[in-house]
């Protein structure tokens, strides 16, 4: 009898083992969609702020040491990208009435602990016209920092098409 008990304690044990490790692996594999999920808000607080002209939600986007690179320009830091999307960005201007949005199959986003990366594609319509003005490709370092995924690190430019 006592043999019995312990084979079936042991066996309990070990389901129970097992049990935890399945656990485990699930809680990670949802805390990872979660961090992608997280990660893909930066690209629709990205058209929110385009779209509506709101440099603080798009500085909201960036780490404070981050750059941006357009064209033969470095951008580094949060003041001087700010002054960028004040001053130049084309949809930050008054005279343009645009939105913009991605289409879902040109946007990826990866995680690797509190690193990531974002690749979208924008394409910005004038709402007067109906027609695209604009697009654009940003591909995006990205990290946890004090529990909100930034931009640290973003390359933009204009994506061609290949065969």
């Amino acid at each position: 009898m006592r043999r019995l008990l312990m084979i079936g304690l042991t066996l309990g044990v070990a389901l129970t083992a097992c049990g935890s490790v399945q656990d485990a692996a699930s809680e990670q594999a949802l805390e990872r969609k979660a961090d992608i999920r997280a990660i893909e808000q930066i690209e629709v607080k990205w058209h929110k702020a385009s779209s509506t002209k709101d440099v603080d939600l798009m500085m909201s986007l960036w780490a404070d040491n981050a750059t941006f690179t357009f064209a033969d320009t470095i951008l580094t830091g949060k003041n001087e990208i700010r002054d960028f999307f004040v001053h130049d960005a084309a949809p930050f201007q008054l005279g343009n009435h645009w939105i913009s949005d991605t289409p879902a199959y040109k946007m990826r986003a990866t995680v690797d602990g509190d690193k990531g990366t974002l690749y979208f594609e924008c394409h910005y319509v004038d709402v007067d016209t109906g027609k695209v003005v604009a697009y654009v490709a940003a591909d995006q370092q990205v990290a946890r920092i004090n529990g909100h995924w930034v931009i640290t690190r973003l390359v933009a430019a204009t994506p061609t098409l290949s065969v």
